[in-house]
């Protein structure tokens, strides 16, 4: 090949196309952020920092990347936006030097109970091709192996509208993999007659203890009531036979309610699509409550739990049937495909093996496919995200990672550095937000916002590189070589909790004793059994308070206030001092705006634009009506109150005359947990996943529980944060509560009285207790991969 030569001896001046090397945000006011004028290198690491509520993701997630997935929306046809979710601009002057960005958040995944890592990932689908070619007996096309997919046969005559119509006759057949008896769910339920109404009751007096079914008013129960199939005065136990079937199993039917055409269908029926078909996970806790009591799970006894019909389960190759094949580990799974040699189906081969690999590399091989994607912690889905982009020929694309090293060990965190590092050496820009030291050690360049959180963030603290930030006075550099030190002393235990025999997921026959009295941590590299034997061990009965990862749930109208439980004794108190009615005191009841339904902003639907949600111009976005405003409770209006962060509320309702204990209570709390900068009325949409779980630790810590299992409370938490979730856990020992922390973090570690490790890897590597004593024995003992990376933290 020839090449052109240069001519003249001067160098070429550089290309106008690649002056574009910054991302350029100028004026960003998203949320608490004020005025921020920032520019980040592309094609580079950079990683935001900043204590929990400093503004991170709202400058990184909620301006950066919701403007270039705006744009790159806006650039379909307006028939496929309409498809699309809208997105408003950010609120933002100027954002320059954008490229295409891909968000890797910490969403748990789809909660659907058919929903596997699996089905996920697409890696079923590429497994379902391979034993549909290769499968012996060979039992139909890709869909025949997938569980999702039901058999279905039909046969009649269609009309064909083509020139003169004719009946044609027809028959149609799938074949599907989907198991008939658990539809593909895996396990089938028991319901217990008893939890759902009480059969000495009629209809008309209150029969029904299903959760939210009211006789009076409740459309449901009407339904029942007046569908002329039972009588409603009559006792259930006193129905005939005939009632009581279609009562119970009633196939669906139309019937007039009050002049409405409504669908009548039997009971069980019923409660099988409203509550049986949604994940237990995913539920409201009273729900979950309820269906824990009323629903047996057991395992499917056509298909064993593989969600697969028979002959989906008899076609193999070699011994291996699909269903062996997402049962097994996936680095298992990795070494069968590899072994696998079939010119016929090579592509497909090269592909699953690359998606297989790419699980084991990042830290996840001890998965199966079969694994429910609702049982994946935050950290877990977020990984498996990240498969699809590891083996991407895309270039010149901004990643956006929400905390990356979460749930990870610090033997895992180096792994997941190097994932990092290759997807920014690829010729990417990837923006990390991120509070591990280990993590933030590796950046190309550092963002720190703050200087505190809430109002007293959304400002740039410093920008430059690590050894910068070490230096530089920000909150951030003063904490980033932090160590805690082992305790001198621990505390004795007062008893202990036996746990024998455990066995749930990998665990393998484990005895242990959980020491009670004292700070106890669970530790072990991501997989190695901590969640599946303490959740699983420790039931969550009437001593026992249980804060996991799961995230709450809350609309623009829920905030601080109501998800605690605060806003009851502060409309009381509203109420009792006005003698008027508690109701004219929430928004979302009488006391409402009319215009805006209490929301406080008018939303317009823009159809396939985005919305436009502007202030109330009735209430100035106050959410009362103008008459709830005069009524004053110590000299504050309930806007005003709702108004105050926590930690002047704490103030306004600790003495003088709005002195009120029940809300003093629940404010000593919040700010126990570090949310004294929160508002009251904050909507809960607008809190980062730190806020949140912290949010939750605090309205548990009101339960009168003697034990405490937290599941990584360190989520989201700052350096500088950390100190103070001690002080919290040492406080909850003192006041002589049990603590069990499942927790990575070195200086939670360091600080526990006892600690359990569990290991020695992950999956069926893991699974056993492996130590079990004193952190000062841990590192004295150096055995774990846990001992020594808690004696280089605290430089033993």
């Amino acid at each position: 090949m020839s090449s052109a030569k240069r001519t003249g001896g001067k160098a070429s001046a550089p290309h106008v196309a690649d002056s574009h090397d910054l991302i350029r945000v100028h004026g960003a006011r998203e949320n608490n952020l004020k005025d921020v004028n920032i520019e980040i290198p592309k094609r580079r690491l950079t990683v935001f920092t900043g204590v929990s509520g400093s503004g991170k993701s709202s400058l990184v997630f909620n301006t950066i990347a919701a403007e270039s997935q705006r744009l790159i929306n806006e650039t379909y046809s307006a028939f496929v936006q309409g498809f699309m979710p809208t997105l408003a601009r950010p609120e933002v002057d100027v954002l320059e030097g954008l490229t295409t960005a891909i968000i890797v958040d910490q969403q748990r995944m789809g909660a659907d109970p058919r929903s596997t890592v699996g089905t996920a990932t697409d890696v079923n689908a590429m497994l379902r091709i391979l034993f549909s070619r290769l499968g012996e007996p060979h039992i139909g096309p890709p869909s025949a192996y997938s569980f999702n997919t039901a058999s279905v046969r039909a046969s009649g005559a269609i009309t064909v509208e083509r020139g003169n119509k004719k009946a044609v006759k027809a028959t149609y057949e799938r074949t599907g993999g989907m198991c008939t008896r658990c539809e593909g769910r895996g396990s089938v339920s028991d319901i217990d007659l008893t939890q759902l109404y009480d059969d000495s009751k009629s209809l008309s007096e209150g029969a029904f203890t299903i959760p939210g079914w009211k006789s009076d008013s409740q459309w449901t129960v009407q339904v029942y009531a007046q569908s002329g199939f039972v009588d409603p005065d009559k006792p259930i136990r006193e129905y005939t036979k005939k009632q009581l079937q279609d009562f119970l199993y009633g196939e669906p039917v139309k019937v007039k309610v009050n002049g409405v055409n409504l669908t009548y269908e039997g009971l069980i029926p019923k409660i099988q699509k409203s509550f049986l078909s949604k994940d237990k996970e995913a539920m409201q806790p009273h729900i979950r409550a309820f269906v824990e009591r009323a629903v047996t799970f057991t395992v499917c006894p056509e298909c064993e739990g593989t969600r697969l019909s028979e002959g989906a389960r008899s076609s193999k190759i070699g011994k291996i049937s699909i269903a062996d094949a997402c049962a097994m580990e996936i680095r298992d799974l990795a070494d069968w495909v590899r072994d696998l040699d079939e010119p016929s189906v090579a592509p497909l081969l090269g592909a699953l093996r690359e998606a297989l690999d790419s699980f084991v590399e990042i830290g996840l091989g001890y998965l199966s496919l079969d694994r429910p994607a609702g049982t994946l912690s935050g950290g877990e889905a977020q990984r498996v995200k990240m498969i699809r982009h590891l083996g991407s020929s895309l270039t010149d694309t901004t990643y956006v990672f929400d905390e990356p090293t979460i749930g990870l060990h610090p033997h895992d965190i180096q792994r997941m550095n190097d994932l990092l590092l290759r997807l920014r050496d690829k010729g990417n820009t990837v923006l990390v937000v991120e509070h591990k030291p280990e993590a933030i050690a590796i950046a190309d360049h550092v963002v720190d916002l703050g200087p505190g959180a809430g109002t007293a963030g959304g400002t740039v603290c410093f920008e430059g590189t690590v050894e910068e930030l070490r230096a530089g006075d920000t909150v951030t550099g003063r904490h980033l070589d932090d160590r805690s030190v082992l305790k001198e002393t621990v505390r004795e235990p007062s008893g202990a909790l036996e746990i024998r025999g455990a066995a749930t997921h990998n665990l393998q026959d484990v005895d242990v004793d959980v020491p009670l009295g004292v700070l106890c941590v669970v530790t072990g590299v991501a997989g190695s059994g901590k969640s599946s034997l303490i959740h699983g061990s420790v039931p969550a009965g009437a001593d026992v308070v249980s804060v996991d990862q799961s995230p709450i749930k809350g609309s623009r109208r829920s905030n601080p206030a109501t998800y605690t439980g605060l806003l009851e004794p502060i409309r009381k108190a509203f109420a009792k001092a006005n003698g008027v009615k508690p109701a004219l005191f929430s928004a979302n009841s009488e006391g409402a705006c009319p215009t805006c339904n209490g929301a406080g902003v008018i939303y317009t639907d823009l159809a396939m634009m985005a919305g436009v949600a502007a202030p109330c111009e009735d209430c100035e976005g106050k959410r009362f009506q103008p008459s709830v405003l005069e009524y004053r409770f110590g000299g504050r209006d309930i806007s005003e109150v709702l108004a105050m962060s926590v930690a002047q509320a704490e103030e306004f309702f600790g003495a003088g005359e709005a002195r009120t204990p029940a809300a003093h209570k629940i404010l000593e709390r919040l700010a126990d947990v570090g949310l004294g900068y929160l508002t009251l009325g904050q909507p809960l949409t607008t809190l980062s996943g730190g806020e949140r779980q912290r949010l939750k630790l605090a309205t548990h810590m009101g339960d009168k529980g003697g034990v405490y299992v937290l599941d990584e409370p360190t989520t989201g938490l700052h350096l500088a944060d950390v100190e103070q979730l001690l002080g919290l856990l040492d406080r909850l020992v003192d006041a002589g509560k049990s603590v069990i922390v499942i927790e990575h973090h070195q200086a939670v570690m360091a600080h526990a009285d006892w600690i359990i490790d569990l290991g020695p890897g992950a999956g069926h590597d893991g699974g056993r207790v492996v130590f079990e004593g004193t952190p000062a024995d841990l590192v004295a003992d150096r055995s774990t991969l846990t001992g020594e990376h808690l004696a280089a933290y605290v430089g033993a």
